[in-house]
């Protein structure tokens, strides 16, 4: 069953904690009509989430204050040199934020933070990238993803940006991470579970770059994953347990309802509830939680692409359930504090 309105529809919830302040530290933004071959066409979530479309999510109950926008190969420059290209992404982004920050469309502020994409293989040869995108976003620009998720098996879908085995210690790649530092930029990393000991050992060789762990790690839970739940979790509880150990990553919340992670929400009559996702996910939630601590912690909704499987006001109303537990403090560090923080997003 494809993901519509209609599917959402069949459960509503009323919101939780509706006052509590939130960044959404993790979303994108794109048209597939006009884009042939944008990277989440596979992933069967809207073609077209621009704006308004983010803006209907946002302003479904809860309390969004700000996001960030989290590059996703969209708008692409035309013309000009390929290491540029990238940046017209950015220019495309900041065009919305300014948008967003006149007002006219309500309170939250949407792409406070921009994250866009910058090739790290080209080395050296990556710093007028990311200069060009500083510039281009108008003072927003807060750092880079290089998708490295890369899997051996055909059945599962590696990153848009197509990453090869081991990039990430490759003398390229990381000749181009030092770039990020110094220009006071953070790396999202986005991998897969099995290498999630990789990107230990670039946060180590690495101690003044910010790293931000995307969607757990990516547990993967289709293909020769498919049914491995029980193999597969301690696991990721043994990477996750070293990579916590580096004082410089924190780890966004979310991100666990796609396809590769193979629990079909999107399959069933009626969209999951939010009680329905706390109870298959918890133990993510739980163990990063208690690995990081709240104040490395940034519940992120990934939308639209976690849209495939539940809608948004459901979706943070599972995040104010796996937190009930918490203070007053750990749930502001959580759900808007720490991604202000490492995003440095401050009042207007």
């Amino acid at each position: 069953m494809a993901t519509t309105d209609a599917w959402l529809a069949t459960t509503q919830e009323d919101i939780l904690e509706p006052d509590l302040p939130i960044c959404d530290p993790h979303h994108h933004l794109w048209d597939e009509g006009i884009e042939e071959g944008v990277l989440f066409r596979t992933e069967q979530v809207e073609p077209r989430y621009l704006l308004d479309d983010l803006l209907k999510d946002t302003n479904s109950g809860h309390n969004i204050k700000s996001t960030v926008y989290i590059e996703a190969g969209s708008m692409y420059r035309a013309h000009g040199p390929d290491g540029m290209r990238p940046v017209g992404e950015t220019e495309f982004v900041a065009g919305v934020a300014a948008m967003s920050e006149s007002g006219q469309y309500g309170p939250t502020r949407v792409a406070a933070g921009i994250v866009g994409f910058a090739d790290l293989l080209l080395g050296d040869a990556v710093a007028p990238v990311l200069e060009a995108h500083i510039t281009a976003a108008g003072g927003r620009f807060r750092g880079i993803r290089h998708t490295a998720a890369w899997c051996a098996s055909d059945a599962v879908r590696n990153s848009h940006t197509n990453p090869t085995d081991g990039m990430m210690a490759s003398d390229a790649f990381r000749a181009g991470f030092a770039k990020l530092a110094p220009l006071g930029l953070s790396f999202e990393g986005w991998c897969f579970h099995t290498q999630i000991s990789e990107m230990a050992d670039l946060a180590r060789a690495f101690p003044d770059t910010t790293i931000i762990l995307n969607h757990f790690g990516g547990p993967i839970g289709i293909g020769p994953y498919a049914g491995k739940q029980a193999e597969i979790v301690p696991e990721w509880k043994r990477s996750i347990d070293a990579l916590a150990k580096c004082p410089n990553v924190h780890a966004k919340l979310g991100g666990i309802h796609m396809k590769v992670n193979g629990f079909n929400w999107n399959e069933r009559e009626t969209a999951p509830s939010s009680e329905e996702l706390v109870a298959a996910t918890r133990h993510y939630y739980d163990h990063c939680i208690e690995r990081f601590g709240p104040d490395r912690c940034l519940f992120e909704s990934n939308f639209p692409v976690e849209k495939l499987s539940c809608s948004y006001h459901v979706l943070w109303n599972t995040f104010k359930r796996i937190a009930s537990g918490c203070s007053a403090d750990e749930k502001a560090a959580m759900f808007h504090d720490t991604a202000a923080r490492v995003y440095r997003i401050t009042p207007l």
